[in-house]
């Protein structure tokens, strides 16, 4: 961890006496914040005799200590100049104990830089450095408000994120035209309720090059007047994480969740009139399920195999029931998936009736009726990181850091786009490059124009080229051909990328990105234009009347990454059962003699 460096300016009381007879200060603020310094970094307290303008008497609070000091202000000038210092230090405080002097709006000056640069401070990482520099210690509860103090003084106030809400939208849709940004407020005192927004070079991305999948789900929000992000994602053609809309609602409800979705309805009707078939992938929550039913009757809905395993995972804490619910959903006919789910019944008959309670049409391939292209899971978490360090700042600097993070990832995805050469993208190169060795050594029987047996070393399976199927059906799952699909092409000399689906092209890649998210100007001046363009009426909103709890927010760290990862398995070797080792046994046996 990095310590916190001060500037030369800052000075302790061995270099006042050093210096008493030519120490100069530009002003009265500028000495106390340097008398201040030096007591706490050598532990003692000072007791004030007076303090105004033009004077400063002090000496130290312990009485049994002679220690004094005298400054006063330049006659014609705010240079303030220490005339004298009486007496030795004769006394120390107990660093352990705090100091008096050591305020919140001194930490606050203190981390104002750090602050600046990470808003992810920790109040812990503030008490360290403080114990570090200065060597006191205080209460985690002073460090915490003033981080808060802080973040408020850098950012603003919560209070004022949501009243500059309308001018902002104004901004989005100036700088972005095409874009949909709007805020609505209820009651006669405008208060915040919800707010939609969505960039045009969204809309267009997702339209012309992403796959036709979309991801719901929420994250709540930890500033002063909570909130939670609605948030609606798809794939792009590398399979990267692609943001389409999101909202922010005062409390999320199933009204909430309907009227999110039916923006997103009439954003798709207003800039497309065919689409695909859309696949839509949540956690499963039934106000999401319905809302999804009655904004896009025709979509095919899927659960989120992360969510699902991870729940299954915290209710019954046993990992080979985890890795056999990840085989059942990838297998490809009924009776694999019949046999894997036998395979948990006999591990744990509740984890199979708990399952069991969850459609297959829901999550397993071999059920589904959509398109997935392999993705089970969302990657709502994934977009949620984007917003993980900013959810305690207000309202308007989660959004502000949303699109920020918007115009870094499409410059970024913009330029490595252009750098490829191969007509797919490399994720879908990848596939194919592993297709084409393990299909070697098939053999591909023509049974006609389309149709194929082809022959591997343990088994045979059919291909139809003709309507991009084979029997194990990989082709259909990915979009891309399999290694017997392969076999197959190659062997009556087929183009495999002309067989292989048009969303994995670099193409479409760039198409994707083809559309920049514009940037927003300084505040100073989009406030100012939309004070001059927009009734003032409709400018005003205020707080909702939800406000954070008393005390510390807990903090929940999103880690994607760590649920993809297979655990070790562990194993007894006195009962033969998984999920313990044979020292925390608690199983009854009894040996026949």
């Amino acid at each position: 961890m990095t310590s916190l460096r001060f500037n030369s300016g800052d000075i302790t009381y061995a270099f006042l006496v050093i210096l008493v007879e030519i120490l100069q200060f530009a002003d009265v603020k500028t000495f106390r914040k340097a008398i201040k310094e030096a007591a706490i970094s050598q532990h003692f307290e000072l007791k004030i005799i007076k303090s105004d303008l033009i004077r400063y008497f002090a000496k130290c609070a312990k009485d049994s200590c002679p220690w004094r000091i005298r400054a006063v202000k330049l006659p014609n000038a705010p240079t303030f100049i220490v005339r004298s210092i009486e007496g030795t230090h004769t006394c120390n405080k107990d660093a352990q104990q705090g100091h008096h002097q050591a305020s919140i709006d001194w930490i606050v000056n203190l981390i104002e830089e750090r602050l600046r640069s990470n808003m992810n401070y920790r109040p812990k990482d503030i008490l360290q450095d403080i114990q570090r520099q200065y060597g006191i210690t205080i209460p985690y509860k002073q460090a915490w408000r003033a981080k808060e103090r802080g973040l408020t003084a850098i950012y603003g106030s919560s209070e004022e994120g949501y009243s500059l809400l309308p001018a902002y939208c104004e901004q989005i849709k100036l700088r972005n035209p095409g874009s949909v940004a709007q805020v609505y407020t209820i009651g006669l005192d405008h208060q915040f309720h919800k707010i939609f927004v969505s960039f045009s070079a969204l809309i267009y991305g997702f339209l012309n090059g992403c796959l036709p999948i979309i991801c719901l789900g929420s994250t709540e929000l930890r500033s002063k007047y909570l909130g939670t992000l609605l948030s609606v994602t798809s794939f792009d053609p590398d399979g990267g994480v692609f943001p389409i809309a999101f909202g922010i609602v005062d409390v999320e409800t199933e009204e909430s969740w309907n009227w999110f979705l039916s923006e997103f309805y009439k954003l798709l009707e207003i800039s497309c009139e065919s689409r695909s078939q859309l696949t839509v992938l949540s956690n499963g929550q039934t106000v999401i399920l319905e809302a999804v039913r009655r904004n896009f009757p025709t979509a095919c809905q899927g659960i989120c195999m992360r969510y699902f395993t991870e729940s299954v995972n915290k209710e019954f804490k046993n990992s080979r029931l985890v890795h056999l619910l990840w085989k059942a959903a990838y297998s490809v006919n009924a009776s694999s998936f019949q046999d894997r789910m036998a395979e948990i019944e006999e591990i744990c008959a509740e984890a199979a009736k708990r399952i069991q309670q969850i459609p297959p049409t829901y999550w397993a391939v071999a059920s589904f009726e959509g398109s997935r292209y392999g993705h089970l899971s969302s990657n709502i978490e994934e977009f949620n990181r984007w917003i993980l360090e900013t959810r305690e700042l207000p309202i308007l600097q989660v959004i502000e850091s949303i699109h920020g993070t918007m115009i870094k990832e499409f410059n970024e995805r913009c330029e490595k786009g252009l750098k490829w050469t191969s007509r797919l993208v490399p994720s879908a190169e990848r596939r194919i490059s592993d297709a084409i060795k393990h299909s070697v050594g098939y053999q591909a029987l023509r049974s006609d124009e389309f149709e194929f047996e082809v022959l591997s070393a343990n088994c045979s399976n059919i291909v139809n080229i003709g309507i991009h199927c084979c029997s194990c059906h990989e082709w259909q799952l990915y979009g891309i051909p399999c290694s017997h699909a392969i076999a197959a092409l190659l062997s009556c000399n087929k183009d495999i990328y002309e067989y292989t689906d048009r969303y994995f092209t670099v193409a479409r890649y760039r198409e994707t990105y083809s559309h920049p998210v514009c940037p927003i100007p300084d505040r100073s001046e989009w406030y100012k234009a939309a004070e001059s363009s927009v009734d003032s009426e409709t400018q005003i909103v205020c707080p909702p009347k939800v406000r954070r709890p008393p005390g510390r927010p807990e903090k929940k760290r999103l880690n994607v990454e760590e649920t993809n990862h297979e655990k070790h398995i562990v194993h007894c070797s006195r009962c033969n059962q998984t999920g313990h080792y044979k020292r925390t046994c608690k199983a009854d046996i009894t040996h026949k003699t």
